[in-house]
Formats: structure tokens, C-alpha cells, sequence
């Protein structure tokens, strides 16, 4: 029996298809072991998102094959895609399989074993096909992610993950269902749609008649789903109809993700972000009109080559109007091949630290906010994992609204205390447990 270690980098799609990549794996036989052991194979899911990316993606790679230099090293994914040639010429690398040959990789694999060698990186930019891969469980305990679009055609100046990912590529909504009905058998109660650009869902199928709103509204129909909550959204998808059809669901999670990268319409416009600020706040309006106190979180890229200081002041002006539940604040990083690495006027990594940091401040004050004003109500969480938290044992999960609550374990003894994991657990909330926990006493 052959050993496979692995090692998966990047967003919520790569850990979809890494954890369709096991399934297959053990279907076959290979025993999966922790990637600091050593084994026969390595299989290390690539990121380009960044050239820090590109970076972690080269180190382990290499990694893998100090690990075990007679092992066979496994390049998968995104990085291999944007940068094929330098994949190629890497000495730690045996076998290359590119983005939408996922699918393929035990028949690419042993192939390889058997001295057959086949081409495994395909031009992504010229396909329509949908990499149709399917779960019966995951790595995740509790909530499921259920990949149903690749691909994006939105070209911000700043990312290399149109021509990692090649052009929207949307999983017919029979097949979205059949997995989750599957995954609702396997014992998961919540899930998650994501993509690469979930917002343009629908936009490849003929006649226009599907879209992210009816994929949406037929798995709220699916028995079993409890939960249902949004990846990351284009704010132009939510308009008013869009968030009223929303509210009208049973199981949508009162959660959005509504990407920003900055409050700034000047530097918007050299990120060729289609939107305003102005228009953003009113897709806000939508959501907090018809969801009562819903979590609205978002992106924001600081230090965007040629922001100035009045630009970064109209975005910090932004964000306090929002008044966001979190931010994920990052500084521009320069991502090679990408319109923005070569553009005039970049900030020093010192600007960069200080703005990253006023927003920061301002994200803990709106974030502790946010969750204090569910202080004594009533709160449905969904419990992932046992904690200890200064000396008592306590069940942890999240709300709704992606709140994280804890709540005390019913037994004095932490490993036998009664298994809440994947269960629904109601309660009233009566405080901080820590900053980012709030307390809940069960009913």
C-alpha cells in the first residue's frame, strides 16, 4: 500500500479539491498520512494568489522532497497553471497537474508509476468544461463546502487568478444538489457555496434561465439543510429583489461577504473594481433592510500602488460608515504578470503597515461591537469543537451570523463529556467569554 502525504495552500476551492483528491486517493487504496511523515507521494495543492504564494508553494515542494528524496513530488494546481515553466524546470518536482486536470489525478498518477508520461496542464483559458468532482464527506467536521463554480472573468488589476483559473465555468445545479444530498446523508447539517467567482454563476449556461439566486433557492428546499450561507459576493450581484429573495428562505445564514478592496472610488477604478462606494453602501442598505442585524464582512487591499493619503482617509472614512462585523485587511502585495505590479507610485512597506493597522483598529472596536449586541438574546449555535478556555472544559460553535459562542461542557470530564459536535444547541447569550467568544447558557 503506498503512502500519500499532502499539503493544501490557498482558498476554500483548493480545499474542496484537495479533499475530492483524497476521496479518490483512498478509493484506490493509498493510505493518507500526515505530510511530516515520510511517503511514497506528496501532493502539494499549489496557490499563486501572491508571489509570498508562489513562494510557500515553491518551499514546500521542496520540503516534500528533502522529506523523502526518493518519493515522488506532486505539483497540483495554481501555480503550476500561472507559471508552468518554472514548474517544470524545479528540480523537486516529478509530476505536474494543472487546474481542471484535478479530476484526474490517480489515472495521471499511476500512469507516472508505470512509466507513462501524459500531458497534465491544460490551457485553462480555452476550456468551457466544469471539473465536475464530487464529495461524500470532508475534511471539515461540521460545515461542508460545496464548490459549484470555477473560473472568473472580472480581470482586477491586481490578480493572476483569471489566467490561473481561466474563464466562469458553472456545475449544473442537478449535480450541486445530488452532493449535498449526499453530504446531508453523511451527517452535515450547514453548507457553504463557494467558487472563484460564485456571483457569476449561471452566466455560461444557455437561455439565462439559472443563476446564483435559483441554485440558492433549490437547495434551500433540500431536506436536511439547516444552513446555507454565501462565499464571497460581487456587491453588483444584491440588489433589492436579489436580497428580498434571499430573506425569504428558510435556512440562508444572515452572513455576506461583500468583497470592497477599498472605499476609495479613484483607487477602485485603478483596480478595475466595478462598482462605487456609493454603491456598495446601498447593497449594505439591501441587506440590513430585510435581515435583521446581519454580519457584513469584507476584503480591503491598503497600500494600493498610487494611493495617497487623501484616498486611503476616504477609505477609512468608508469602513466606519459601514461599520463592518470583520475586515480581512491585507497590503498590496505586487503579484508578477499583474497590470498593478507595474504601475507608478508604489507605497512603501512602512505606509502600508501603518494604514493596515488604523484599520485594524477600527475592525476590533466595530467586531466587539457587533457581537455584544447579541448579549441577552436567544442563539442557535452549531457545535464544531471541544475547548479548554482558563481551566473549564466548553463546547464551541457559531451562530447564524458566523459568531463564534461557547458554551460549558455538561460532564466534569473533559473526554467524557456528551459529544455536541455537528449538533444544533439553543441558548441565551449572557456575555464575553473572551474578545472574540461570547458565553451561552444552554436551555
Amino acid at each position: 500500500m503506498r503512502t500519500v502525504a499532502y499539503h493544501n495552500l490557498g482558498c476554500k476551492v483548493n480545499s474542496y479539491e484537495m479533499d475530492a483528491m483524497l476521496q479518490a486517493l483512498r478509493q484506490k487504496g493509498y493510505q493518507i498520512v500526515p505530510f511530516e511523515e515520510k511517503a511514497d507521494i506528496y501532493i502539494v495543492n499549489t496557490c499563486t494568489v501572491t508571489n509570498i504564494a508562489d513562494r510557500k508553494s515553491r518551499q514546500m515542494l521542496h520540503k516534500a522532497k528533502k522529506a523523502n528524496p526518493e518519493g515522488i513530488v506532486v505539483a497540483v494546481g495554481c501555480y503550476v497553471q500561472s507559471d508552468t515553466q518554472a514548474v517544470e524546470a524545479d528540480s523537486a518536482v516529478d509530476l505536474m497537474v494543472g487546474n481542471n486536470r484535478k479530476k484526474d489525478l490517480i489515472t495521471i498518477l499511476e500512469n507516472y508509476l508505470e512509466g507513462i508520461r501524459q500531458e497534465s496542464v491544460i490551457d485553462i483559458n480555452h476550456t468551457s468544461e466544469y471539473e465536475e468532482m464530487r464529495l461524500t464527506t470532508t475534511e471539515e467536521h461540521t460545515r461542508a463546502y460545496i464548490k459549484v463554480q470555477d473560473g472568473c472573468n472580472q480581470f482586477c488589476t491586481y490578480c493572476m487568478i483569471p489566467y490561473a483559473r481561466g474563464r466562469v465555468r458553472s456545475r449544473r445545479k442537478s449535480d450541486v444538489i445530488e452532493e449535498i444530498k449526499g453530504l446531508v446523508r453523511a451527517g452535515y447539517k450547514e453548507f457553504v457555496l463557494t467558487g472563484i467567482h460564485i456571483s457569476s454563476y449561471g452566466m455560461d449556461f444557455k437561455g439565462g434561465q439559472e443563476n446564483l439566486l435559483t441554485l440558492v433557492q433549490a437547495i434551500d428546499e433540500t431536506d436536511g439543510v439547516e444552513r446555507l450561507r454565501l462565499g464571497s459576493l460581487e456587491p453588483r450581484i444584491v440588489t433589492k429583489e436579489f436580497a428580498e429573495s434571499l430573506a425569504k428562505l428558510r435556512h440562508i445564514c444572515p452572513h455576506f461577504h461583500l468583497s470592497l478592496q477599498s472605499g476609495c472610488e479613484t483607487v477602485l477604478k485603478r483596480m478595475n473594481r466595478h462598482y462605487t462606494p456609493e454603491e456598495y453602501l446601498r447593497v449594505v442598505g439591501f441587506l440590513r433592510r430585510v435581515f435583521d442585524h446581519p454580519a457584513i464582512t469584507t476584503d480591503i487591499i491598503v497600500g494600493f500602488p498610487g494611493e495617497t493619503a487623501e484616498e486611503f482617509e476616504q477609505t477609512r472614512q468608508f469602513v466606519e460608515s459601514v461599520r463592518f462585523y470583520e475586515m480581512h485587511i491585507f497590503k498590496y502585495s505586487k503579484r508578477k504578470g499583474t497590470k498593478a505590479a507595474v504601475m507608478p507610485d508604489q507605497v512603501p512597506e512602512g505606509v502600508k503597515t501603518e494604514r493596515s493597522g488604523v484599520l485594524q483598529r477600527i475592525e476590533s472596536l466595530d467586531s466587539r461591537d457587533f457581537r455584544a449586541f447579541y448579549i441577552g438574546s436567544d442563539a442557535e449555535v452549531l457545535c464544531e469543537e471541544k475547548r479548554e478556555i482558563n481551566g473549564k472544559k466548553y463546547w464551541i460553535g457559531h451562530t447564524r451570523e458566523y459568531v463564534k459562542v461557547a458554551f460549558l461542557c455538561r460532564d466534569s470530564s473533559y473526554e467524557e463529556a456528551e459529544n455536541f459536535q455537528n449538533r444544533l444547541i439553543t441558548g441565551k447569550i449572557t456575555g464575553f467569554l473572551q474578545n472574540d467568544v461570547l458565553f451561552m447558557e444552554c436551555k
